[in-house]
């Protein structure tokens, strides 16, 4: 990426002055100049398009990790999370089963308790994660809270995860529910 900036700049500054025009000095240079304006602004976008694919998805295996994880130590099972809080947080790892994940972006799994599941989101969609990873272990390190989810946001996540319109439509008020908030997932099986 630095070498497609730098062959930007050096084509900038080999052809055209040492200043930047504006738009409408831009529309009265020659022809040949506003092909290399044009020429830098496709190679400027090939670079934005290659550093948002930072956030590709890569298929879940054994040993692959999303965000960041350290090694595990003290890992909690999903179930046992509840036990675990100290003024309705916990901060450490969670070991569980992937049940389902965000078919739109991939930015959120659940994980199976007992009872149901549990949401896990990538914080700050700081990484995405495929669809292949349901029916994986994983090891997740990040925040636990206890949260509202409202009835819309319920409904958007019922969504984003391929529920029919009437799954959807069966939704009704906000549910209180411990979620996590993972800075990384790394797959155990």
């Amino acid at each position: 990426m630095r070498q497609l900036i730098s062959v930007c700049l050096h084509l900038f500054n080999s052809g055209l002055p040492g200043t930047f025009y504006s738009l409408s000095e831009l529309y009265l240079t020659s022809k040949q100049n506003q092909m290399k304006y044009v020429f830098i602004l496709c190679l400027l976008a090939s670079v934005l398009s290659a550093n948002a694919q930072d956030k590709e998805k890569i298929q879940a295996a054994k040993g692959v990790i999303y965000g960041q994880v350290s090694e595990e130590k003290s890992a909690v099972a999903v179930d046992e999370l509840p036990n675990k809080l100290v003024d309705d947080a916990y901060t450490g790892q969670i070991k569980g089963k992937v049940v389902e994940v965000c078919k739109a972006e991939g930015c959120w799994i659940r994980l199976q308790k007992k009872d149901g599941t549990m949401m896990v989101r990538a914080k700050d969609h700081a990484f995405l994660m495929p669809e292949n990873i349901v029916g994986k272990t994983v090891l997740v390190e990040g925040n636990a809270t206890i949260k509202e989810t409202s009835e819309q946001m319920r409904k958007h996540y019922a969504e984003d995860s391929g529920k029919s319109k009437e799954e959807i439509a069966k939704i009704k008020g906000s549910e209180k529910s411990v979620e996590f908030a993972a800075k990384g997932v790394k797959v155990l099986d």
